[in-house]
């Protein structure tokens, strides 16, 4: 058994050290992505702000979902692009272990909650269009919005307090290029099998659940859009949902095959490549669906360009 140090340990992550050749490449990469990351959501934020086209609830909770998208990516991201530019394995101190996972855990949880909030819109406004002001007034939005971030808190407050009151090894080594809940629950000297229920029972109440409530919001939306008798009027409809299929899936898909897929036959490799995809590419994707996919995003990006450029 490892021996276990009675101080705070510090955690060694490998992150790609071991794949040398690709450290260089992967840098360029993972900084590109980021800083296109980052300058999409800054202008989604600020069109969903300034443009009188995109004032609604739906649009108030892509707003909150690219906040949460750029807070996401910068907790992962600029330690990654350090590590990255280092030869060697770099330190994480105890504290900022936890910090990193904290963050990562609410943030992860409040999307996961976003994202239903949004299928819980298009619902409404498909299938209840005469209570939809009701339904989606100011307060109720602010109130998914409130709720959304109270999850996030509660599941990193629990997983925190049940994962690093776990004894660690005095010079505990993660695989990893982050303070993943997996890789580091798996360092643990005792107690784990505690840790991991709750692991667990969290990733099917926060995965399992908002998605199929996610499915149900669909599956009546699809049976309103096939009742209904013009052509055009369904092809309009399922063009407004699409975008937001595309990103659950994108999201929901990768959480499930990080988290919930068996522990037989993987590998360090995989696993860090599947958490790369999910932690950093998936939200360049989603910003992309979100504005080439959104015509009404596009409209008002081109409206507010024409006003800020002057005509020749």
């Amino acid at each position: 058994m490892a021996n276990v140090n009675q101080t705070l340990p510090e955690f060694l992550l490998l992150g790609f050290s071991d794949l040398k050749a690709l450290q260089g490449p992967l840098f360029w990469v993972v900084l590109l992505v980021y800083l296109v990351t980052l300058l999409g959501n800054f202008l989604i934020i600020l069109l969903t702000q300034v443009s009188p086209a995109l004032c609604s609830p739906m649009y108030f909770f892509l707003r909150h979902l690219s906040m949460v998208e750029v807070l996401y990516i910068t907790d992962i991201v600029p330690r990654t692009l350090a590590d990255l530019a280092s030869p060697h394995p770099r330190a994480i101190s105890f504290w900022g272990c936890a910090a990193q996972m904290y963050n990562f855990i609410v943030l992860g949880i409040s999307e996961c909650c976003l994202l239903t909030a949004m299928a819980y819109d298009r619902y409404v406004a498909i299938c209840r269009p005469l209570h939809y002001s009701t339904l989606m007034s100011q307060q109720a939005c602010v109130a998914m919005v409130g709720i959304s971030w109270l999850m996030g808190i509660i599941t990193a407050t629990t997983h925190s307090s049940l994962i690093f009151t776990l004894p660690f090894p005095s010079r505990p080594i993660i695989p990893h290029f982050l303070c993943d809940i997996l890789p580091v629950l798996r360092l643990a000297s005792a107690g784990k099998h505690r840790s991991e229920i709750s692991v667990m029972t969290a990733t099917v109440v926060f995965i399992m659940v908002p998605f199929s409530l996610i499915v149900t919001s669909y599956a009546r939306i699809l049976g309103a859009i096939l009742a209904m008798a013009s052509t055009q009027s369904r092809r309009k409809l399922f063009s407004t949902c699409s975008s937001h299929l595309l990103v659950v899936s994108l999201f929901f898909g990768t959480a499930s095959i990080t988290y919930i897929r068996p522990r037989e036959g993987s590998s360090v490799t995989t696993d860090r490549i599947l958490s790369l995809f999910y932690t950093i590419i998936t939200p360049m994707l989603n910003l992309i669906i979100h504005t080439l996919r959104n015509k009404e995003v596009t409209r008002a990006l081109r409206h507010v360009v024409k006003r800020q450029v002057p005509s020749p």
